[in-house]
């Protein structure tokens, strides 16, 4: 069975516009996901809000996972909060991780409402890609700091949720189940 590290943001003090944050609503989509897992058979370690993103790695380093996995939205940066789309990143050299990061981008594109803004983006500046030894993956599904992107993760918490577990089927070889199967 597939043994995944599930790391939902701890970044509670990046606000959502029109109210929430990061945490809450990468939590929601992680909550999400563990119906999905369960069925399809893969075995999940998951962080807790209380935790921080150094911590989360020194969990995920504490066992052998089959891939780090990271949920976070993204901010713009600019006043007028108007860049959208999602990135998914991977550590350069991991082979592994850029397949992980290739699969979810390619089904995310499916539901994200401009899927030529999907991409993959090669990193080494980001921890949660940079320091854990099993391959890793961290999503930025969208921009929540753009009213759009961040209606359109509040709106589809369980498909965004199905999508990265059949992400996360298609990368090991395995059936995605659903739990009412």
């Amino acid at each position: 069975m597939p043994n995944i590290y599930l790391s939902p943001s701890t970044q509670e003090f990046n606000p959502y516009i029109d109210g929430g944050n990061e945490e809450y609503y990468m939590n929601l989509i992680a909550d999400a996901m563990e119906p999905y897992l369960y069925a399809s058979g893969i075995n999940f370690t998951r962080n807790t809000p209380q935790m921080t993103a150094a911590s989360s790695i020194a969990a995920s380093n504490a066992v052998n996972y089959d891939l780090h996995l990271a949920l976070h939205s993204n901010a713009t940066g600019a006043a007028d909060g108007s860049r959208r789309g999602t990135e998914v990143y991977y550590y350069p050299t991991s082979v592994e991780g850029k397949r992980a990061a290739e699969i979810i981008a390619n089904n995310l594109k499916m539901i994200y409402p401009l899927p030529s803004l999907v991409r993959t983006i090669p990193t080494t500046s980001l921890g949660e890609v940079r320091r854990t030894r099993a391959p890793s993956v961290l999503i930025e599904f969208a921009y929540h700091d753009n009213r759009e992107d961040a209606n359109w993760i509040r709106n589809n918490i369980d498909l965004i949720a199905q999508n990265v577990v059949l992400s996360l089927c298609d990368f090991f070889g395995i059936p995605f189940r659903t739990p009412w199967n």
